[in-house]
C-alpha cells in the first residue's frame, strides 16, 4: 500500500474511533430518586427494573438512588434542585405535585406529549379517571402515575371465626367495626392479650388514613381546586377525631399512643391485633409474611364509601439540560408502561395506574389467584383526590400532630381539630395572600 493510501486507510480509522467515542459519549446520564413508603423488597426490585431498563437500550444510563420515605425523598429532591444537580426523574408522592408546582421545582410534562404528538386527554384515557386530579395541576400534566393505593381493612379470618364473626361479611360501617372490634378484643384482667383493631399514627400514613375517615364521615379534606384551604375544623373531621378517640379511650379495642406502620402490621402477623388499616401497598407483604388466613375489604364508612388515592406519580425536575429532558421522558415513558407497571403491580400490591394492565393474561391469572389484590380496584369507585396544598407536608402534619396528641390522651378531639385549622391556616397564609383577590 503506498504512503497516500495508509495515510487515508490510517485517517479512516481514527476517524471510526472517534465515532465510537463519540458515540459512547453520546449515552445521556441522568439520577432517579425514588422511595419505598411500605414495606417489603421494593428497593431491589426497582433497582432490577432499572437495570434491565439500561441493559435493553444504549441512548440512556439511569442511576437509581433510594431516598428514603415520600417526605425524605420531597427534601432529597429540591436540596439537589438547589444545589444545581436536580434529579432528572422522581417517584414523588402523588400529592406534592402542587406543592412542587407552586415552587418552581417541576415542568409541566405538556411539550413532551405534544412531541409525541399526543394530548393530555389521550394520554391519560389509560389511567383510571380516579387518579386524574392528582396527575394535573391547573389543567396540565405535571406526574405520571407509577403506583397507586387506597386504604383497606384487613382481618383475621381465624380470629373473625373464634368472635362469632362471619369472615365473609367484614365491617361496614363504623358501628359495625366498634362492634367486632369489641369481639375480638381479648383481656386477661387489666391486661389486653389482642385488640380488635389498629392503624397506623405516624407521619404520612396518619394524615392519610384520617382523610378517609373523614372523607367515610360525609366530608372533605380539603379543597381540591385551591391550594390555599384545608378542612380540619369541621363536623366531619371532628367525628373521625372522636372515632379514633373512642376506639382507644372509650372502647378500649385499640392500642393507645403512636403506633408506625411497622409495627401494626407486626401486631397483625403475630395475632396481637386482629384488624388493621393498612394500604394496598402493604398486600404483597402481608401475603408473604402472614400465616394465618386474613382477608381485606372496604374502608367502613360513617355516612358514605369514600377513600383518598394513595401512591406516587413520576415528576421531572427543572434544571435539566435538553438532553436530559428527553431521556427522562423516555425512561419515564418505559416505566409507566403497561408490562412495566403490570410486573410491578403484581410484586407490590400497588394496583396498576394504567387499564389496561388488567387485560393481559398475567394480571387476569395473577387476580384469579390473588382475589385480595381486586378488592382496591372495586374501591375505586369511591375514590377521591389525595391531599394536595401548599406547603403539604407542614399543612399535613399540622393535623396529625393534633390526633397523635389525642390518641396518646393528652388532648379532647374538639381542641385538637381547632387547633390544627388554626397551625394549618397560618402555614397556608402566604399562598391565601398571594392569591386573594384584593380590589382597590
Amino acid at each position: 500500500m503506498s504512503f497516500i493510501g495508509r495515510l487515508t486507510a490510517g485517517a479512516m480509522a481514527l476517524a471510526a474511533g472517534c465515532a465510537g467515542a463519540s458515540a459512547a459519549q453520546a449515552q445521556t446520564k441522568i439520577e432517579f430518586f425514588f422511595p419505598v413508603p411500605v414495606e417489603g423488597k421494593l428497593a431491589r426490585e426497582m433497582t432490577r427494573l432499572v437495570k434491565v431498563y439500561n441493559e435493553g437500550q444504549k441512548e440512556v444510563e439511569v442511576t437509581a438512588v433510594y431516598t428514603g420515605n415520600y417526605d425524605e425523598t420531597k427534601l432529597k429532591a429540591q436540596a439537589a434542585a438547589k444545589a444545581g444537580k436536580p434529579p432528572a426523574v422522581v417517584l414523588m408522592s402523588a400529592n406534592f405535585n402542587v406543592d412542587l408546582k407552586l415552587s418552581g421545582d417541576i415542568m409541566s410534562l405538556e411539550p413532551f406529549l405534544k412531541a409525541d404528538g399526543a394530548t393530555r386527554e389521550k394520554f391519560l384515557g389509560d389511567f383510571w379517571p380516579a387518579l386524574h386530579a392528582n396527575a394535573t395541576v391547573d389543567g396540565e400534566l405535571y406526574g405520571v402515575p407509577f403506583h397507586n393505593s387506597t386504604p383497606l381493612l384487613y382481618y383475621n379470618i381465624e380470629h373473625f371465626k373464634q368472635a362469632g364473626l362471619d369472615p365473609d361479611k367484614p365491617p361496614r360501617t363504623w358501628a359495625e367495626l366498634v362492634d367486632a372490634a369489641k369481639k375480638l378484643t381479648r383481656r386477661d384482667g387489666d391486661k389486653v392479650e389482642r385488640y380488635g383493631f389498629t392503624m397506623p399514627a405516624g407521619y404520612d400514613y396518619l394524615g392519610w388514613l384520617m382523610s378517609a375517615l373523614a372523607m367515610s364521615n360525609g366530608g372533605r379534606y380539603f379543597n381540591q381546586d385551591y391550594g390555599g384551604e384545608v378542612y380540619y375544623d369541621t363536623p366531619s373531621m371532628l367525628g373521625a377525631v372522636r372515632f379514633v378517640d373512642d376506639l382507644i379511650h372509650k372502647h378500649k379495642v385499640m392500642q393507645p399512643g403512636v403506633v408506625e406502620a411497622g409495627g401494626v402490621s407486626t401486631s397483625f402477623f403475630a395475632g396481637k391485633a386482629s384488624m388493621m388499616l393498612l394500604s394496598t401497598g402493604s398486600l404483597s407483604f402481608i401475603r408473604e409474611n402472614m400465616k394465618s388466613p386474613y382477608n381485606v375489604g372496604f374502608v367502613p364508612r360513617n355516612v358514605r364509601n369514600a377513600v383518598p388515592i394513595g401512591g406516587a406519580s413520576l415528576v421531572m425536575f427543572k434544571g435539566q439540560s435538553e438532553a436530559s429532558q428527553q431521556a427522562g421522558w423516555k425512561f419515564a415513558k418505559w416505566l409507566s408502561s403497561t408490562e412495566t407497571l403490570g410486573g410491578w403491580s403484581r410484586f407490590t400490591g400497588y394496583f396498576s395506574p394504567r387499564r389496561s394492565v388488567y387485560d393481559t393474561a398475567e394480571m387476569k391469572d395473577f387476580i384469579a389467584k390473588n382475589p385480595d389484590a381486586k378488592v382496591a380496584l372495586d374501591q375505586l369507585v369511591f375514590a377521591q383526590p389525595w391531599f394536595a396544598t401548599y406547603q403539604t407536608v407542614a399543612v399535613r402534619k399540622a393535623l396529625e400532630d393534633e390526633v397523635q396528641a389525642v390518641m396518646n390522651g393528652k388532648k379532647k378531639p374538639d381542641a385538637a381539630v381547632r387547633d390544627a385549622q388554626k397551625k394549618a391556616d397560618e402555614l397556608l397564609k402566604p399562598y391565601v395572600d398571594q392569591t386573594a383577590l384584593k380590589l382597590p
